[in-house]
């Protein structure tokens, strides 16, 4: 071999006539089975191809590769890892300029038949295997560095070399001692033909570029398909944890658009294969959303969306069908489709929360605008077929995902969190036909208020003995804040207070609204907000007081605790001391005669109930004029405590199917700031002359109802969007209007009486009047004495 070795570089012109001399001698041993001969051939190609490195080498090496292909087609194992064995040499030989003609398809298709080997002999089975494994990953090697040596990346290149990988990597019994990248270190561990096809399939998708990495992913599809191995999908998910801790990090969403392609294409297929393949994609999301999430992210969010409605869809017609059939017993795969749709979920709300905060709020919009609504048909996925069952079942779906997006979401500004387009949806009637609904619903709100984690100090509604022993968290309000609030503050306002009056509540929804309250107060609340929430509580204690809803006692307790935990939360946190004497007055009265109107006996398990509220029973109630006089003591504008809450009437209301509440309420207004708190006049028009005529017109009950009903509408309208000032303005006129005239009306028709000199008694350009019934008109401000 010294010789040989000496001639070959001292005359590399003559290796190709020793290469082919040496080719010629190895096939016809092989064919005699002169073993001995063939492995003494075999080394000394091995060392002349180790020796030389000329560009004469080139016709060699051609040679030598046809003597490693008649060895790979032997029959005997032994030659065939002889050959493995001499080509993984000859691949960590680094050639001095690449070679256009050499092709290595013969290679890829023999090393992948080896690695599928069954031989009888399983330890002659584990080396050809670990033979074949080495080859491709030879091949791999010899090629994938040469960019005009792209075959290897061929389709029908990988859709051998993929499957024959994960054919050996499927082997291992603890998948998941696989999934992080450092366990391809260290070479015992070679030995196994499952660790080392792992470190094979690494290599190959870690030099995998742009336009390769399709190709190197889609048989990976092929063979879980075709194994069958989504469900149960261990292997599966651990597979595309090693596709993405693999490849390089900017190239990560492709892997997750291939995910998505793939479950577009099984969308009919069983529920548990899509969720093996929605898993697979959450543990896909997980890696690739800590670098690049690539430019498609609503893509992603909106094809996960459409297949949350298909399984929604796919569920009621399981249902449906087990319903008309004969023998009813619950249907597998209708639970089978709640795995798919909280696998949806979970891979949005976490896809979601690793979302900068921009993106994040773009989802967030994205998400609301599938949610179907009524009035939003143009933004929503077809629920056009599903019914009311199934689109309060999509709502529900897409609630939760919301909910598991905004979790941990935390904006500077309130307007930053829920914006208008958001919020408007959000808080739609259409989203308070359901218990489950509001409750989700109030769950996403208090992500987005809470911007100093509270809420869990908050959890469980109850009469707090000291706040400050909760160790609130604020910060003052700023002025966006307030901004918000006046432009939308009636919005939250409405929804907690139509919240509390719907008779599907259970305890945790009340625990939910005094929740929402106490967030407002916390995060939102100035001195104008603290007056609105009085007067919403106040409204309702009135509800549960006069149940003009016809709510059962529970729930009208339920209200009254709801109440008195939260004022008693809101006495404390803005520290007026007269105001938190009547609080803790009322519920010291509450705890001796009515302990079922706080919220530690009524939720209760078992909790006597009243049979009726007595009105009369003023001590048990929060008084309007009592918290007035306290408030007004400390600087509060308090006015507008003696102005009855009335809920913001929206366009949906009127639209909706549900019975709208404003149909039957009144806008009552005080006349004069001075007036008593119970003295009110109900205005019918801003602008309309109060004559004889007029009244009427409004005691006839047969007018033009149509006439009535929209000047009630436009009343309703001014007194929710026209400023405070512009209001109180304008029914001061209106007094002094009604002073005017009930004076003209009452000097017609009273008499003064006689003076002795037989003129009418008059001082100071006004008259006296005698004390007749006339005086007991509800005016007693208005009327001149």
């Amino acid at each position: 071999m010294e010789k040989l070795t000496f001639y070959a570089v001292s005359a590399p012109e003559k290796l190709d006539r020793i290469g082919a001399y040496l080719a010629e001698r190895l096939s016809r041993d092989v064919v005699r089975h002169r073993y001995g001969y063939v492995l003494i051939a075999m080394e000394a190609l091995d060392q002349l191809l180790m020796a030389c490195h000329s560009q004469s080498i080139k016709p060699f090496v051609e040679s030598f590769l046809h003597m490693v292909a008649k060895l790979l087609e032997s029959g005997e194992p032994k030659l065939q890892v002889l050959g493995t064995n001499s080509f993984v040499k000859f691949a960590n030989i680094e050639e001095d300029t690449p070679s256009y003609h050499r092709r290595y398809d013969f290679f890829v298709s023999r090393f992948s038949a080896m690695c599928h080997s069954y031989h009888e002999d399983p330890e002659v089975q584990t080396e050809i295997r670990m033979a074949g494994i080495r080859g491709i990953q030879g091949v791999v090697r010899k090629t994938v560095n040469d960019e005009l040596q792209a075959t290897i990346w061929e389709p029908q290149h990988m859709d051998k070399i993929v499957p024959s990988l994960l054919f050996n990597m499927h082997k291992t019994e603890d998948v998941d001692s696989r999934a992080c990248p450092s366990s391809s270190l260290g070479g015992e561990k070679e030995e196994n033909p499952s660790v080392l096809a792992e470190n094979c399939f690494r290599e190959l998708l870690g030099r995998a570029t742009y336009g390769n990495m399709n190709h190197a992913v889609r048989p990976v599809f092929a063979h879980l398909d075709h194994h069958r191995l989504w469900d149960p999908n261990e292997f599966a998910v651990s597979c595309f944890k090693i596709i993405m801790y693999s490849i390089q990090a900017q190239y990560s969403h492709h892997v997750i658009q291939e995910i998505l392609g793939h479950l577009d294409a099984r969308k009919r297929d069983f529920p548990r294969v899509r969720a093996g393949i929605i898993q697979a994609l959450l543990q896909a999301v997980a890696i690739a959303a800590k670098g690049s999430i690539g430019p498609t992210v609503l893509e992603v969010f909106n094809t996960l969306l459409k297949h949350l409605r298909f399984s929604v869809d796919f569920e009621l017609s399981d249902r449906r069908s087990s319903v008309n059939s004969v023998c009813f017993n619950a249907n597998p795969k209708e639970n089978d489709e709640r795995i798919v749709q909280n696998a949806i979920i979970q891979t949005i709300g976490f896809f979601g929360s690793n979302l900068p905060d921009y993106q994040r709020s773009e989802i967030m919009l994205f998400i609301m605008g599938k949610v179907p609504v009524l009035g939003a048909a143009s933004h929503m996925l077809e629920t056009s077929q599903l019914g009311d069952l199934g689109t309060r079942r999509f709502q529900i779906m897409l609630l939760r995902s919301l909910l598991m997006v905004t979790t941990g979401y935390s904006a500077k500004t309130i307007s930053a969190a829920l914006p208008a387009p958001f919020l408007d949806p959000l808080l739609s009637p259409s989203l308070m036909d359901d218990s489950e609904l509001r409750q989700l619903v109030l769950e996403i709100l208090h992500n987005l208020i809470d911007r100093h984690d509270n809420r869990a100090k908050l959890r469980g509604i109850r009469i707090i003995p000291d706040v400050s022993d909760l160790k609130i968290k604020r910060d003052k309000i700023s002025r966006q804040d307030v901004s918000f609030m006046k432009k939308h503050g009636q919005q939250l306002y409405r929804h907690v207070y139509l919240g509390c009056k719907e008779e599907d509540n259970v305890q945790k929804n009340f625990e939910l609204l005094y929740t929402t309250l106490a967030l407002i107060t916390i995060e939102l609340a100035n001195e104008d907000v603290v007056i609105d929430l009085i007067r919403v509580a106040i409204a309702l204690q009135d509800v549960a007081i006069l149940n003009e809803d016809n709510l059962p006692m529970f729930h009208r307790c339920s209200v009254m605790a709801v109440v008195a935990a939260y004022l008693n939360f809101l006495s404390q946190m803005i520290a007026v001391p007269a105001f938190c004497q009547h609080v803790s007055k009322v519920i010291e009265t509450r705890n001796v005669e009515a302990p079922y109107f706080l919220p530690e006996t009524i939720f209760r398990e078992k909790c006597s109930l009243p049979k009726s509220l007595e009105k009369e029973e003023t001590n048990l109630f929060f008084l309007t004029n009592q918290m007035a006089e306290s408030l007004g003591g400390s600087g509060y504008c308090v006015e507008r405590l003696s102005v009855p809450y009335v809920p913001l009437v929206t366009d949906e209301d009127r639209l909706s199917r549900r019975k709208s509440l404003v149909d039957t309420l009144s806008i009552q207004v005080d006349i004069l700031p001075g007036c008593n708190l119970q003295e009110k006049v109900y205005i019918t028009s801003p602008t309309e002359e109060i004559t004889f005529e007029t009244l009427k017109k409004a005691i006839d009950s047969n007018g033009l109802e149509e006439q009535e009903k929209e000047k009630r509408r436009l009343v309703i309208e001014k007194f929710q969007k026209a400023p405070f000032e512009e209001i109180a303005a304008q029914c001061e006129t209106k007094a002094n209007l009604l002073h005017d005239r009930l004076t003209q009306i009452l000097e017609r028709t009273v008499r003064p009486p006689p003076s002795p000199s037989g003129t009418t008694a008059v001082a100071a350009g006004h008259v006296h009047y005698p004390s007749i019934p006339v005086y007991e008109m509800k005016f007693p401000d208005l009327c001149v004495y």
